[in-house]
């Protein structure tokens, strides 16, 4: 099974929504797209179903090009971040809705229902009305309803939004073994870098409706190839900031620099934009080349497992997310330690060179 882009472009007036995107999406495993709000994920996921189409480009699935082919006549299921459910039938019947206008046959429908409230946790309470379920039921009722169709193309929205942080968790470790034995395409919009880890798969970033990478989520991570895509997969924000190369040292600031290690050595002197992930910054002396730096705090936010502390450094404003909770003041100077043997370096054209 396959989902092909080639070249297509979404414009509304003089407005460019999706720029000219060429991509192939994985057939095992979750396909993810990573962007902050508006950045183009919903426009690109109603152009995979058939539910806008392109102004230019071709759209190919199996290899047969259904660009013009509308969303009734292509075996799709979409499930939104809304809880989108028919108030007036009972969950069997929500479940069954797509089924009954495909005309299928009623045990059939009886197996295929059964089958899906039981892989959703819903069988006690399919008799049951959706204003009659939590949040967490009605969201299971819409996923429910997308798996029973049997879809070739299933495309989640942002479906775990708008649910508490518990039951955002317990269907986020559900999803991956739904689907893992399923012939289908599935794709996963979301704004939050730490889900895409989590489901695995392969990953597209977006911003401003370019697509950048895409491939293995866990390399996409590990190794953005340039500038946008880093900072678009951090949160908290990664720190960014101008460095220099000169000869054995990368120069920070005045008082923060270190010796060139690895590979960097044959870089050439010159300016470039170091990125540090606030995991990698601490009040601790952890990794391979730890590095003091110091900086006024700004804002510290502790939680039960850890501690994040916002301060300044060199006129910028950046992050350390460490484990533990440590009693770090607002106002005072802080020493923390980054751990630049994980840090990035990108060249004047944003590109990543080193990390």
């Amino acid at each position: 099974m396959s989902l092909e882009l080639k070249n297509i472009e979404k414009r509304v007036g003089a407005d460019i929504h999706i720029h000219d995107t060429s991509l192939t999406l994985a057939d095992d495993g979750f396909n993810i797209l990573l962007g902050t709000t508006l950045s183009g994920k919903t426009t690109l996921m109603q152009l995979m179903a058939g539910i806008d189409r392109p102004t230019s480009g071709e759209i190919r699935f199996n290899g047969h090009d259904v660009t013009d082919v509308p969303v009734q006549k292509r075996n799709v299921s979409m499930v939104y971040q809304q809880f989108i459910n028919y108030p007036n039938l009972t969950v069997y019947e929500n479940i069954a809705s797509p089924l009954r206008v495909a005309r299928m046959p009623s045990a059939e429908i009886d197996r295929r229902v059964g089958q899906a409230a039981e892989l959703m946790k819903l069988s006690p309470m399919l008799q049951r009305k959706p204003n009659e379920l939590s949040g967490g039921q009605q969201q299971r009722t819409a996923m429910a309803r997308a798996l029973v169709k049997d879809a070739d193309l299933i495309l989640f929205d942002e479906p775990l939004a708008n649910l508490d942080y518990k039951l955002r968790e317990e269907l986020r470790d559900e999803l991956p073994r739904i689907f893992a034995e399923r012939e289908c395409i599935v794709v996963y919009a979301t704004t939050e870098p730490t889900e895409a880890l989590l489901l695995g798969g392969h990953t597209a970033l977006l911003h401003e409706g370019r697509v950048t990478p895409f491939g293995p989520t866990s390399e996409i991570y590990r190794e953005p190839n340039n500038l946008v895509s880093a900072q678009v997969f951090s949160d908290p924000p990664i720190n960014i900031a101008p460095v220099d190369k000169k000869g054995e040292r990368i120069v920070l600031s005045d008082t923060v620099s270190w010796d060139v290690a690895g590979d960097l050595r044959s870089l050439p002197d010159g300016p470039y934009t170091i990125g540090i992930r606030p995991h990698h910054i601490g009040p601790a002396q952890t990794g391979n080349q730890p590095v003091a730096i110091e900086g006024e705090v700004l804002v510290t936010e502790i939680s039960g497992s850890e501690s994040v502390v916002h301060f300044r450094l060199a006129d910028r404003a950046w992050v350390s997310q460490s484990h533990g909770i440590h009693a770090i003041e607002v106002g005072e100077h802080a020493r923390l330690y980054a751990d630049v043997g994980k840090a990035m370096l990108f060249g004047t054209d944003n590109r990543l060179v080193a990390g």
